[in-house]
């Protein structure tokens, strides 16, 4: 284990001293906890990242299609 100093403001202080009481637990304990889960959640994170670009790029439409106008995305006739 290795010891790390944090500046927290008193409100914040006082508060998870209490919730650590409340909870059985050590404000160092709460701290380590929620930075393993934040460095859980980033390495989840860019490995998703990475299966996704890792995909081949899907052709949306073909060459030379057009792109349907305004008027026809926004006709509301059908709708009403």
């Amino acid at each position: 284990m290795k010891n790390v100093t944090i500046k927290l403001d008193e409100r914040t202080a006082a508060w998870v001293r209490v919730y650590a009481a409340r909870h059985n637990t050590s404000v160092s304990r709460i701290v380590g906890d929620m930075l393993a889960d934040k460095m859980k959640s980033a390495r989840q994170y860019e490995a998703a990242k990475r299966r996704f670009l890792a995909q081949e790029p899907v052709q949306l439409r073909n060459p030379g299609d057009t792109f349907p106008s305004r008027d026809e995305l926004y006709d509301r006739r059908g709708i009403r």
